[in-house]
């Protein structure tokens, strides 16, 4: 199956491609391959545009320029970060080496692309961007869920809790706490049903992710 044909398949009405390219040919034939693929897009020149007239929470991917007047493409990537931006890269650029694509993989870039790419290049990292935020977006919810959760316990609870996923036994967690175990376990009752955990395996996860 072709990348531009998993990339028709994808659920893509809630993702877009952000394309910043200081050429205006290649923004140009970018966007017009995305709409003719069905993929929503929108069009940069530079970061500073981006950051000034775009959006930070955009869900898709951000197909990204290296060298570029101004602040580069790596140097924007790092900024992305600081800002709070998700969005997933694709790097493309005409003048890449390995040392660069390294640096740019190691900071979390989806891809790099090497110009002149073709179509199903550029369609295939894109699916994977847009999977990548996906799955990120999807951890977004979970976590702040559990977090939601969490917000619930009273702070016995969550020192129980701290103590229960860190492997004290409820005798322990006494000794800890100057409770009775009494107390302890029903702190302990109260902190699995409020966290909805099935088991202490599942609490020790939901934990990690607060």
């Amino acid at each position: 199956m072709s990348a531009a044909r998993k990339i028709e398949d994808a659920p893509v009405e809630e993702q877009a491609v952000i394309v910043i390219d200081d050429d205006a040919e290649i923004r140009l034939s970018m966007t017009d391959l995305f709409e003719s693929v069905g993929i929503k897009s929108c069009s940069f020149r530079d970061a500073l545009d981006f950051i000034e007239n775009g959006s930070l929470n955009t869900s898709g991917c951000i197909v990204l320029d290296v060298r570029m007047p101004g602040m580069s493409g790596i140097e924007f990537q790092s900024r992305l970060e600081d800002l709070g931006c998700q969005t997933p890269v694709v790097f493309v650029t005409g003048h890449g080496d390995v040392p660069m694509s390294v640096s740019a993989m190691k900071a979390g870039a989806v891809d790099f692309l090497l110009k002149p790419f073709t179509n199903e290049e550029l369609l295939g990292a894109v699916a994977r961007a847009f999977e990548t935020d996906r799955s990120k977006r999807q951890d977004a919810v979970v976590r702040n869920a559990i977090k939601q959760k969490a917000s619930t316990l009273t702070p016995r609870e969550k020192e129980v809790m701290q103590h229960v996923t860190d492997g004290l036994m409820n005798k322990q967690i006494a000794y800890e706490l100057g409770i009775s175990e009494i107390m302890v376990k029903i702190h302990r009752a109260s902190v699995m049903r409020k966290m909805e955990a099935r088991s202490l395996a599942d609490l020790v996860k939901k934990s990690e992710l607060i």
